[in-house]
């Protein structure tokens, strides 16, 4: 019998986001639902928790047979920033059926008395995995559960969901990840502008796909990176340390990086290397160390930088989502950096707006919509635009291209590259993902525990 029933559901706010789609999904069995950003996979999903976008008109029918759990893209939006983690979970069950939830999830104990801002991504991502799990759900949602996590984390995170489907818990995967679609599904639902281009067994669709479509999600071309960068030092940093309360998160880190030049930061999840990040921009304020750009020391903190250092140094967040304002229009938003910034007219912002989003594959018609309204991958491309709108000279990305399709990261990884040849931008990725470190980066350095390692 079937746990999940989808039958020609459609979900309609002014525009179709889900048009006619149908799926089973049994005891035990994985179903990956897959498709470029936009193509209405979160909607799909949530629609099996009985969640639509708002003013959303429904019509077709959706069975669900047992309780549903849920996690979240961007586990961070889920968690209360002013709770202990383990507080929260201990409301939700007993005391044994959270430690049980935690450690099938590979979350460790010893973090249970920390709040979600004390945890890195991947440590996020394993709590809402935990928090899904209670209550024994017969079917776990899981909206692109690899996010950001390294490659080790993510085959852990893998290996339990294979270990919950062996125990007979229906999982219905959202994921632009190939590699994670090849390990887990049984099936698989190939969704493009919400219209089901192709479905059937995973070994079938994944090995021998009849629509073009889905031969171009499967295809992974990344254009290479530019020559070696020869330019002079443009950012320097020397015996940074940094503090989460009385934990330090860096132990004495130096890196330098030229001009035009592409550094790839790398590490497992918990390893500092967004904390890197966040002091480099001005985010987080280092307990000792220096930062230094162009040859001028910086202020460490972002309220203590002129406007000047505010645009040379530009970050994209990971959880794009979270960067946003949902009250206020993208459009709006992003132009907004250009008269914060760049010292630019309403109109004239407005104008270099539309051109910078253009560029990334995003039209007036989204710019002008609600964050909310727009899918996961338009709103990493949206951040992007913003970042790039202030004319920075530095770049700092955190997991980019993480939650993109293959489409739409081969399309960002191309403009990041074009942006390098035009204007000598210097870009410091931080990403688990060793393809685009490979073919992007002139150089890779990892971390292990706080500490700035060279492979």
């Amino acid at each position: 019998m079937s746990v999940v029933t989808v039958t020609d559901l459609r979900v309609t706010v002014g525009r179709a986001l889900v048009d006619g789609v149908s799926f089973e999904v049994g005891a035990g069995e994985v179903l990956a639902i897959v498709g470029a950003s936009g193509s209405g996979k979160t909607t799909t999903g949530l629609a099996l928790l009985g969640e639509y976008p708002a003013g959303a008109e429904v019509s077709g029918e959706v069975k669900v047979r047992g309780r549903a759990g849920f996690v979240p893209q961007h586990p961070g939006a889920v968690l209360n920033p002013v709770r202990r983690v383990g507080s929260v979970l201990r409301e939700l069950a007993s005391v044994s059926a959270v430690e049980q939830a935690v450690d099938a999830a590979r979350f460790p104990r010893s973090l249970l008395d920390r709040y979600p801002h004390q945890l890195s991504g991947g440590q996020q991502q394993r709590l809402v995995l935990a928090q899904a799990l209670l209550g024994s759900p017969a079917v776990v949602v899981a909206d692109e559960p690899t996010t950001g996590l390294d490659r080790e984390t993510r085959d852990e995170v893998v290996g339990e969901f294979g270990r919950l489907a062996q125990r007979g818990v229906a999982l219905v995967v959202l994921s632009h990840d190939m590699d994670v679609v090849r390990a887990l599904a049984d099936h698989v639902v190939v969704l493009r502008a919400g219209k089901l281009m192709e479905s059937g067994p995973a070994a079938e669709v994944l090995t021998n796909p009849r629509n073009p479509y889905t031969r171009a999600l499967l295809v992974d071309p990344i254009r290479a990176a530019a020559d070696d960068a020869t330019g002079s030092e443009r950012l320097r940093v020397e015996n940074l340390v940094a503090h989460h309360g009385k934990a330090t998160a860096l132990h004495g880190i130096d890196l330098r990086v030229s001009t035009g030049e592409c550094l790839a930061v790398m590490g497992p999840s918990g390893s500092g290397k967004t904390t890197l990040a966040r002091c480099v921009v001005g985010l987080h304020p280092p307990t000792s160390g220096t930062i230094t750009l162009d040859g001028r020391p910086l202020a460490r903190t972002l309220r203590s930088r002129p406007r000047h250092d505010l645009a040379a140094i530009q970050y994209v967040f990971q959880d794009a989502r979270a960067s946003f304002d949902h009250r206020r229009p993208v459009l709006d938003q992003v132009a907004r950096t250009a008269v914060l910034l760049r010292g630019m007219s309403t109109q004239d912002s407005r104008a270099a707006a539309l051109s910078v989003l253009a560029s990334f594959r995003l039209d007036e018609a989204t710019a002008r919509r609600l964050p909310p309204t727009l899918s996961g991958g338009e709103l990493h491309r949206a951040a992007l635009a913003r970042a790039v709108l202030a004319s920075p000279e530095v770049l700092v990305c955190d997991e980019i291209t993480t939650g993109l399709d293959t489409v739409t990261r081969q399309s960002v990884l191309a403009q990041l590259t074009a942006l390098r040849d035009a204007q000598a931008l210097t870009l410091i990725l931080i990403t688990h993902d060793h393809t685009v470190a490979t073919h992007l980066a002139d150089r890779v350095m990892t971390l292990h525990e706080g500490r700035l390692r060279t492979p």
